[in-house]
């Protein structure tokens, strides 16, 4: 039973009215650990960087896995809903939005990871090329300042990707409330009143920046595998790797807005509106992807295995069975030999079933980067500079904050937005209902025509 358009506007408007005590637990939890990995992040600045795990030969560990898993968990909103958008996909409606602040979120953490890797983080504001009389600015080879440019675009588009569907929202939320919620929500609204003319020019600057998003998107990733790419290190000096890191963001990404949509399916009661479809719909593109990832791995391991350079089977073989091979064949299982069978048979592609596979390939995805970073630098061309990495509980502290904060302003935007687009909601109620109109309009006429030929 479809709901009405005052009750779409109730259920969605709840969360943002009330409040239940779980929801001051889940913050106060999330915020003590986001609090703790300040901590040590404070710790390691005041200590310095010898208090992580980073040593010769080794000196990208957890920081930069973790850079590159967020930069790749937020392609799960924009380029997705951009893609959605641009295709009309109609079953995208209450998709969008939680796809599009996993963005934001996990963009916003990832960059922040750089600064946190460096020695002494209060000089990262070099990267910046501000005016300076001495003429110094930063080096424009350098893959930091790639990152630079590239984060910031992305992220600035994404937040107005993300910010301008909203607008319609805030004013309907400002209506509603009263006191200083209201003058808040007025101000956020920037004056919508929804006249034609306002609809026009919202529609239009969303479908712009559908279009362009999508080469942003793919774009920024692509840099990210630049950083690995452009170095003469073992297994990492390669073309694939472009493809390759855009692949894995987007099967990365899809992942976790699974898992998103199911906590707030679970925890907010939507159920009427996160539906199996959507699971069903999102798991065959996590099918898709798993079977992408997978060709990938194989091509890469392929042309290393037949190259046979002795530098590169050295770390090839660490990571199929040495030190690192528990952590690939662990990787293989989460990201292709655990969800292909979930979401390959339609009996398993259930939401439970795409939420089990979604985790598997979160965890799996995590360990990819991992694997790409530590194996190749602890075993570099000469045998004499090996080494090894073991993480220490100030970068692990830090990780978990990362996990605990994406989290938490989770919890926290829902508490103020509404996490699915109730004006989209409705627009696809009005069109459902005037195709309907429209077919039971042609169904009268036909029959009308029917029978005065046959009293003819």
């Amino acid at each position: 039973m479809e709901k009405s358009p005052n009750q779409i506007t109730e259920d969605l408007l709840r969360p943002l009215s009330r409040t239940s005590t779980k929801f001051y637990v889940a913050v106060a939890l999330l915020g003590a650990v986001v609090v703790a990995a300040f901590a040590a992040f404070g710790y390691q600045a005041y200590s310095g960087i010898g208090v992580s795990g980073l040593r010769r030969p080794v000196f990208w560990g957890f920081y930069i896995t973790n850079f590159v898993f967020w930069i790749g968990i937020s392609h799960a909103g924009t380029l997705i809903s951009a893609i959605l958008r641009l295709a009309n996909a109609t079953w995208r409606r209450p998709v969008t939005r939680c796809a599009e602040v996993i963005t934001v979120f996990a963009l916003s953490i990832g960059a922040m990871f750089p600064i946190i890797h460096l020695g002494r983080p209060w000089l990262a504001f070099w990267l910046i090329p501000y005016a300076s009389e001495r003429q110094i600015w930063p080096n424009f080879r350098s893959p930091l300042v790639w990152d630079f440019f590239a984060i910031n675009t992305y992220l600035i588009g994404s937040v107005a990707f993300l910010t301008l569907p909203i607008i319609p929202d805030w004013a309907l939320v400002r209506d509603k409330a009263s006191g200083w919620r209201k003058r808040v929500y007025g101000i956020l609204s920037l004056g919508w009143r929804g006249t034609p003319k306002q609809w026009s020019r919202l529609e239009t600057a969303m479908h712009i920046m559908a279009i362009a998003i999508i080469p942003v998107a793919v774009s920024v990733h692509t840099i990210v595998s630049w950083d690995f790419a452009m170095a003469p290190v073992p297994m990492w000096h390669s073309t694939i790797f472009g493809p390759y890191f855009v692949a894995g963001a987007i099967f990365s990404g899809i992942a976790a807005l699974i898992i998103a949509m199911a906590c707030l399916r679970k925890f907010l009661h939507l159920e009427d509106y996160l539906k199996p479809v959507h699971f069903d719909n999102l798991g065959k593109l996590l099918l898709m992807m798993s079977l992408l990832w997978f060709y990938f791995v194989f091509a890469e391991r392929l042309t290393v295995w037949y190259g046979n350079d002795p530098s590169e089977m050295a770390v090839f073989w660490t990571t199929q069975q040495g030190a690192y091979a528990p952590l690939f064949w662990t990787m293989v299982f989460c990201n292709f030999l655990l969800p292909f069978p979930i979401l390959a048979i339609k009996r398993l592609r259930t939401i439970t079933g795409t939420v089990i596979a979604s985790i598997g390939v979160v965890a799996g995805m995590w360990l990819e980067r991992f694997l790409i970073i530590v194996p190749s630098l602890s075993h570099k061309y000469m045998p004499y500079n090996w080494g090894t990495y073991r993480p220490t509980w100030v970068e692990i502290t830090i990780m978990a904050g990362t996990f605990a904060g994406m989290a938490l302003l989770y919890v926290l935007f829902s508490k103020a937005v509404p996490i699915i687009s109730i004006w989209e909601l409705k627009l696809g109620l009005q069109k459902k209902s005037g195709v309907r109109s429209q077919e039971t309009r042609e169904r009268r006429e036909l029959t009308a025509g029917l029978e005065q030929k046959l009293e003819t």
